[in-house]
């Protein structure tokens, strides 16, 4: 978030907050409930800052800890609106504490919330959308899309994991189960009575005040399980399903779902209800709390083992491991790096959501990249090279008079990009996985060092756009199939990142761009054909665009993929 040449997000709220001990723990630690709440009250005021009136949260995913923060340190917090859809905005929120004694700064968490605006009547706030300037605005900006469409998924990829994966059960690999504790014996209900210090300014409760007790009865449940001080590690998304206002009673029940070896989950759930003896109770807010023990060496303990209770225990239970598997999967595909990601990653049917969403998303924060230059043009298209991070890229651009829609659907489809680029000899569809993401498997010409053909196996993942001024994308990069692995048949490639990127440019033209984060394989042909030795790059352009206006009135690429 930092600015750039004097430039300030307008979105932008800054809040600096001195550790004391009233907000600490029994370790001298910032309690989480308070930090929640401080992120929540950071979050609101940037969305109200481009909102212009009341908003309430509506979710907050998932939130790593990375760091505690001790009495005495200074967190500050800030967030910006990243992009705003319809009624609602995605706000991004950094978090980080300060050593007064060496002026140093830790990063401590970075989290998401959605925020809902409301108006003064009963009807749906309709936002105006948030316009980015800096290149880091653009890629957040951007990528937000991917993490709503994620959001939107999150419950039924719980389902579907749940449907093909057998998880097994830790239970049945010991033989002692001495250290077996009843699920029962974990249970922690408590209720609050939401006053106005609990309310915000719009006389609903706060959302980080409602967050806090969450992380207050899932700790109590945590303890009941190791009889010792757990630490909060993760926190899988908050939902708020509705609000409450001053006056109600807040029923928070946790118990602990699964245990495994080092760590332990707890769900949370909150009801609201007005008068005692009430029958109809509101459903406020569910999340999952990842817990962890340490020693006086600060290494992880072991935890006793836990038995479910009957039916909705087992099914928590057996939850809370697919929850475990992609809370691991989502952590390594989004969190890390993307120079330490391996170039094929495994593909895993349970984790395809969110290799599809870092396959669009790194094709997204490429595009977005500010320091593109064009290198040549020959024939209205126009080449650009981007060098950081010792890794070089190319863009391909030309406008064409072509429906955006059409050339997007011809485009996504490989089995046909032989019909224009050479290097394509062969491509199979090996996985329809959904509608829009295929795995293809693609044979293409030997490489000057090899005489064996090369191969490849690709994620080719497609989005529609989001919003007015979204591109259509189409990205691309290497998988490792367990069904396919490298023979000696063929020299296996790998693409780390690319794709195309298709924009309804003015006068109904279509801007087309093709992107691709060179490996070292394919550096050496690139540079022949920067530095004029070769203009194969352009030849195999203009032959898509041939391929294009030969195909843009074909009704029936429409029809077969609707």
């Amino acid at each position: 978030m930092a600015s750039t040449n004097g430039y300030r997000n307008p979105t932008e709220v800054n809040m600096s907050q001195m550790v004391m001990p009233c907000h600490a723990n029994h370790r001298g630690e910032l309690g989480v409930g308070q930090l929640l709440k401080w992120i929540d009250t950071t979050a609101c005021l940037s969305a109200e800052k481009h909102a212009g009136c009341p908003c309430v949260t509506a979710s907050v995913d998932d939130i790593y800890f990375e760091q505690t923060i001790s009495v005495g340190q200074v967190v500050n917090l800030k967030a910006k609106v990243n992009r705003a859809f319809n009624s609602s905005m995605e706000v991004g929120i950094q978090v980080c504490y300060e050593d007064l004694f060496s002026g140093k700064q830790w990063k401590v968490c970075q989290a998401y919330a959605t925020f809902v605006a409301q108006g003064d009547g009963t009807g749906k706030v309709k936002l105006e959308p948030f316009t980015p300037l800096t290149e880091e605005e653009h890629t957040e900006h951007s990528i937000a899309a991917e993490r709503r469409r994620m959001r939107l998924l999150h419950t039924d990829i719980i389902k579907d994991l749940l449907v093909r994966s057998s998880i097994q059960d830790e239970r049945d690999r010991e033989e002692s189960v001495a250290e077996e504790v009843p699920a029962q014996n974990t249970r922690v209900e408590s209720v609050e009575l939401v006053l106005p210090p609990h309310a915000n300014h719009q006389g609903n409760t706060f959302g980080g005040q409602i967050m806090a007790w969450m992380e207050n009865v899932a700790t109590i449940a945590a303890s009941r399980l190791c009889h010792d001080h757990p630490t909060l590690k993760t926190i899988e998304m908050f939902h708020f399903r509705g609000p409450s206002q001053v006056g109600d009673r807040l029923l928070l029940k946790a118990i602990v779902n699964n245990a495994f070896k080092n760590s332990m989950e707890v769900g949370v759930c909150v009801e609201a209800y007005r008068q005692e003896g009430e029958v109809s109770r509101r459903h406020i807010n569910s999340a999952f709390m990842t817990f962890v023990v340490y020693d006086d060496k600060n290494q992880p303990c072991t935890l006793p083992r836990i038995r479910p209770e009957p039916e909705d225990g087992e099914r928590r239970y057996r939850e809370a491991s697919a929850r475990k598997k992609i809370r691991l999967d989502r952590k390594y595909v989004i969190s890390c790096k993307q120079c330490e990601v391996p170039l094929s990653v495994h593909w895993d049917p349970s984790n395809r959501v969110y290799l599809s969403y870092n396959n669009v998303s790194s094709l997204k924060i490429l595009v977005s990249k500010s320091n593109w230059m064009l290198a040549t043009e020959a024939n209205k298209v126009q080449l650009f090279t981007l060098e950081e991070d010792n890794i070089l890229s190319i863009r391909l651009e030309k406008t064409l008079g072509i429906d955006p829609r059409q050339a997007f659907l011809l485009l996504s489809d490989l089995s046909r990009r032989h019909e224009w680029d050479p290097h394509y000899i062969k491509c199979e569809l090996l996985q329809q996985v959904d509608e829009d993401d295929m795995i293809y498997h693609v044979i293409t010409p030997p490489s000057s060092t090899d005489k064996k053909l090369t191969d490849f196996i690709i994620l080719a993942s497609r989005r529609t756009p989001c919003d007015v001024g979204d591109p259509y994308v189409v990205a691309f990069r290497s998988v490792t199939l367990p069904t396919h692995p490298a023979t000696d048949e063929y020299t296996r490639g790998e693409i780390l990142c690319a794709g195309f990127c298709i924009w309804k440019d003015k006068d109904e033209k279509t801007k087309i761009s093709y992107y691709n984060q060179l490996t070292p394989g394919y550096v050496s042909y690139v540079t022949t054909n920067i530095v004029g030795l070769s203009s194969e790059l352009y030849t195999t352009f203009q032959n898509c665009e041939k391929f294009l206006e030969k195909n843009k009135d074909d009704i029936s690429v429409g029809l077969q993929n609707l």
